[in-house]
């Protein structure tokens, strides 16, 4: 050959060299799945909200007869702990003994090789229901037979509610819990002039727990009503906006509220044992599992009687403890308003954290923000419940909840690790829990059970330790438009999260979402539009074993593997469907 062919002969060899380096050349083709099972999506109900390991479950079924054929696997992330044959509507099993575990129930069948779901559920086996909070409430103690006590609380077990909130079931701040010669009366007024009756409120507490939920009494860290002297609350103790204890700092309320509250200083030792008092007065005579402190939040310039400049924040640790120490059985958490205080909170003797989100914290990326501060925090040993209002102006009048806002505020939140306090006996839409304005529309009621069986049944990916961290998600089809998180309008949000040997990606659509505030004040978010079948790339260095995926929207939260191909570090699979919320896993 004479040097001109070698020349050419290098050009050749080195153009196909880049032309194997093309992009188009190296992403593996992504394969179609397996067919999905049909799912019927009939109800599954437990009969209590957790259990202790060991423990038997009862497990009901929402069908008269149960087909040929019916079987029920237990399964524990994607993988199946134990299966059998169901001939009944009703069936036990006793929980597995490791502690603090989720699992997805799934009852089926096939029929000419193909699948059925019948219905999901969601279990939770944990020794201490504050390892996976999900925090509910109860806001209204009117004289209440015991069916309307249970129906409400049967409600809250659906959701797998493992604590509830008793809120403003006290008579004056400072007394809550009023005596007549020595014992509680029948019946007495809460702060809006309501009735309150001691057996309601014995009665939830004895129903709570046969469902293995915790009732928490809830009540100020700092609050005293108008002529709270005769009580034996002296001067000295309230929280002063001037250093010559002229001017009590308080809350202004007006009819049909009985009084003002007026601020206490909660580092007043006096003060201090004052509340410990009245809490022990309390567990006498009604069986609460522990104490919600509430606040107010920034208050501003304050002073104590002395006259020296009072750091309200700063006061909250040493008192959660002083409570925590005279009761150790008993659990203690405390609102952080706005995060006003949480990192004393975080350090104190709390049993999880609590924050009550206003502005302005006001966009999904906030409330994601918030979780991982509070596991900051708490040196992630603690989880989060939100208190976050949905569709606040909207509750100002009759009407419903917004189904697109309540589940994509949910989605993140239960994405990044937290929960949110928002059912009782009815959803939240205000700070005043008695508010009701607002109705949940059949749509919204049937999909926020699977979203929380979806929390329960992946709580050991979603609120159980690993480390979020970046990934390079990418459409291969253009089905889709994905950005990295944080939320932004037209696009799938996506973020990872890193196990020893397993990698999530969380995806949530906010392809047509019409606002990135996740309150939605007036109603205003649409349902997202649902994606299906779209090829997708990403980028991973270990060698993959298997891709499973779950999502609350799709076959009931089951968990099923999807195909993919690999070609050195790029991976490529098809993703069925996307609606609100998918959980992608890589098990390496």
């Amino acid at each position: 050959m004479t040097i001109k062919d070698y020349f050419i002969l290098f050009i050749f060899v080195a153009f196909l060299g880049c032309k194997s380096n093309n992009v188009e050349e190296i992403i593996p083709s992504a394969p179609e799945n397996p067919s999905f099972p049909i799912f019927q999506n009939l109800s599954l109900l437990t009969d209590k909200v957790t259990y202790q390991p060991n423990e038997v479950i009862t497990f009901s079924l929402g069908t008269t007869s149960v087909p040929s054929g019916t079987k029920v696997r237990y399964k524990h992330l994607n993988s199946v702990i134990s299966e059998e044959d169901v001939t009944n509507s009703k069936w036990t099993w006793t929980a597995p003994t490791r502690d603090f575990i989720g699992y997805m129930v799934e009852v089926y069948s096939e029929s000419n090789g193909e699948e059925i779901i019948y219905a999901t559920v969601g279990i939770d086996v944990s020794s201490n229901w504050t390892k996976f909070p999900r925090y509910g409430f109860l806001s209204k103690y009117p004289q209440m037979d015991e069916t309307s006590i249970n129906d409400t609380l049967s409600r809250l077990n659906k959701y797998h509610i493992n604590g509830i909130q008793f809120y403003d079931w006290q008579n004056k701040h400072h007394k809550p819990l009023p005596l007549v010669n020595g014992t509680p009366p029948a019946v007495w007024k809460d702060i809006a002039n309501r009735d309150i009756y001691l057996n309601t409120v014995k009665n939830y507490i004895t129903k709570a727990h046969e469902l293995n939920m915790k009732a928490m009494y809830y009540n100020l860290i700092y609050g005293a009503w108008e002529n709270a002297d005769v009580d034996g609350v002296k001067k000295e103790w309230y929280v002063y906006k001037d250093n010559t204890h002229t001017n009590i700092d308080f809350h202004p309320l007006s009819s049909p509220f009985l009084s003002n509250i007026y601020l206490l200083d909660p580092s007043n030792s006096s003060w201090e044992q004052y509340v410990i008092a009245e809490e022990q007065r309390i567990y006498q005579f009604l069986d609460f599992d522990g104490f919600h402190i509430d606040q107010l939040g920034d208050r501003g310039t304050t002073f104590n009687y002395n006259g020296n400049y009072l750091n309200l924040a700063n006061t909250f640790q040493p008192f959660i403890n002083a409570v925590k120490n005279a009761f150790t059985n008993k659990f203690t958490v405390m609102n952080a308003v706005n995060q006003y205080g949480q990192q004393g909170i975080a350090a104190a003797n709390t049993n999880f954290l609590y924050s009550e989100v206003w502005s302005p914290f006001d966009r999904y990326s906030d409330l994601a923000n918030l979780i991982k501060q509070n596991s900051t925090y708490s040196n992630n040993s603690k989880n989060s419940v939100l208190a976050a209002y949905m569709n606040y102006d909207l509750a100002n009048n009759k009407g419903y909840f917004n189904t697109p806002s309540i589940l994509l505020t949910d989605a993140v939140i239960f994405a990044f690790g937290g929960s949110h306090i928002e059912l009782g006996e009815h959803m939240l839409g205000k700070e005043y829990f008695p508010n009701d304005n607002l109705k949940m529309k059949d749509d919204l009621i049937e999909a926020l059970v699977k979203y929380y069986d979806f929390l329960v049944a992946y709580e050991n990916l979603l609120r159980d330790g690993g480390d979020f961290n970046t990934v390079t998600l990418t459409s291969i089809d253009g089905k889709i438009s994905l950005e990295n998180w944080p939320a932004k309008e037209g696009y799938v949000a996506y973020f990872g999260k890193k196990f020893d040997s397993m990698q999530v990606i969380h995806l949530i659509n906010f392809i047509n979402a019409t606002t990135l505030e996740w309150r939605d004040n007036s109603g205003i978010q649409i349902s997202p539009v649902v994606v299906k079948n779209a090829k997708l790339m990403f980028s991973f260095d270990k060698k993959v074993k298997k891709i499973w995926m779950s999502s609350p929207d799709f076959l009931g939260g089951t968990s099923f593997v999807l195909n993919f191909n690999q070609i050195g570090n790029k991976v490529s699979f098809m993703l069925p469907e996307l609606q609100y919320w998918d959980m992608l896993v890589i098990e390496y």
